[in-house]
């Protein structure tokens, strides 16, 4: 059944515009409490959010829901993503909210909900919320409505728990680091947890103000973090996103690393200290064909899933993978957290960098990628996919890059679009495929 509300990761949308209304929010706590208000204990839910403006109206909305319904309420303020999955277990909450948009503008918001082992919904739970927005949720009796709190020791806390993942035998001592935190979630944690290990940090986008995280700073904008580096010497830089769960690298001459990268340095060092699990790690269609022959070379297998980091956290719990995540950035390690970790897995990269003593330039290019290509090709209805043309086209494609190649061709879940992504090892040729099959699409879809 197909989802009102949610999409792949949470409810999003533009504040103010249905769904992401006061109301709306409202709404979502009412009845993610009641579906979580199971046993005759005191039921508790904390949340977290990023620093957008419209944070402290989706914040109060949710509060209200969830004590109009009998849950208790335990407040973090600004917190990485997380972060919030890992305190909802720690803290034995039945829920866990994290009020962000992740990379969006800042005018966009989102709601994203943890059940109690951390991890985010299942389409399961998220379908029964969905029919509970929609229906009537009874409200608890007077006596029994919920309170609220503060609690003002949770970015310690993480603190705590993040540099707990950092090698016990190893400091960042003499190291610069320039750390993007993108005006985001991650903005005080971030640069104090490279403090305390010893690096000399030099921080960029920690000054939020509501209305510019994520502007020209953070993961998806790393220009001014690469002109920091190669002007302040350092030897790497950081870079996370609106709410720290997606990681980008710049090397010492500015360079950017992507998370194929990023994954193949870690995924390796793991394998050389017997700490990856299954002997593979997990990746989706998108990332380059390059990591697969990389990690082929290592006698490291690659899983690959749809697009989405709950597609490979799916994979990953159930194939039993403690590595995975997406080109993108996104890295999820299962042996410290239950979903993305921009922070947790900048630790591991800085830890790989002490041991080897290499330049990031060195240790982080692991692999020529190959050239690869992805264009949009937005159409107004229909499914231009099962027209008989395009599938033509699409199979003399294939048939070309095999062996050479591949082909990735989807529509997108969010909005009217087909992406169209070749890779191959003619950079021409892939370009050639991939505008064959765009112009069939737009053909077929008139």
């Amino acid at each position: 059944m197909a989802r009102k509300y949610f999409g792949t990761d949470g409810i999003r949308g533009l504040t103010n515009k249905a769904p992401m209304t006061a109301q709306m929010a409202m709404k979502v706590g009412m009845a993610a409490g009641a579906h979580f208000v199971r046993g005759d204990h005191k039921h508790r839910v904390v949340i977290g959010k990023d620093t957008r403006l419209s944070g402290y109206m989706i914040e109060n909305a949710l509060v209200a829901g969830f004590t109009s319904v009998g849950m208790d309420v335990t407040l973090f303020g600004p917190l990485p993503t997380p972060a919030i999955g890992m305190l909802t277990k720690s803290m034995r909450a039945d829920l866990g909210v994290m009020i962000s948009a992740s990379h969006n503008p800042y005018a966009d918001n989102g709601i994203k909900l943890f059940g109690p082992d951390g991890y985010k919904l299942s389409d399961a739970d998220e379908l029964a919320i969905e029919a509970l927005i929609d229906g009537d949720v009874a409200p608890a009796a007077a006596p029994d409505i919920g309170r609220a709190r503060r609690v003002e020791d949770a970015r310690g806390r993480y603190i705590h728990f993040a540099k707990a993942t950092f090698p016990d035998d190893l400091t960042l001592d003499g190291l610069k680091v320039v750390v993007d935190c993108a005006n985001g979630a991650a903005y005080q944690v971030a640069p104090t947890t490279l403090w305390e290990l010893g690096a000399d940090v030099i921080a960029i986008g920690v000054n939020p103000n509501g209305k510019n995280i994520n502007d020209q700073v953070g993961s998806t904008a790393p220009q001014t973090l690469c002109e920091t580096v190669v002007s302040s010497g350092a030897q790497i830089g950081i870079a996370l996103d609106g709410d720290a769960d997606r990681l980008i690298v710049v090397d010492e001459n500015g360079r950017v690393i992507d998370g194929d990268q990023l994954m193949a340095v870690i995924a390796t060092g793991w394998a050389r200290t017997g700490n990856l699990a299954n002997g593979g790690l997990v990746a989706t269609v998108m990332s380059n064909l390059g990591l697969e022959r990389h990690l082929a070379a290592q006698g490291i297998k690659l899983m690959r899933t749809a697009v989405g980091d709950r597609y490979v956290l799916d994979a990953m719990r159930g194939q039993g993978y403690n590595v995975g995540g997406e080109q993108s950035g996104h890295i999820i390690l299962s042996d410290y957290a239950t979903t993305g970790d921009g922070l947790v897995a900048a630790l591991q990269i800085l830890a790989e960098l002490v041991r080897s003593g290499l330049p990031a330039s060195e240790l982080l290019h692991r692999f020529d990628p190959l050239p690869q290509l992805l264009k949009n090709v937005r159409f107004k209805g229909g499914k231009p996919l099962d027209d008989a043309s395009v599938k033509a086209v699409i199979a003399d494609a294939e048939g070309e890059l095999e062996g050479k190649g591949r082909l990735v061709i989807r529509p997108s879940g969010t909005e009217p679009v087909i992406r169209v992504m070749a890779e191959g090892e003619d950079a021409g040729q892939v370009e050639a495929v991939v505008d064959r099959i765009c112009d069939a699409v737009r053909v077929a879809a008139g």
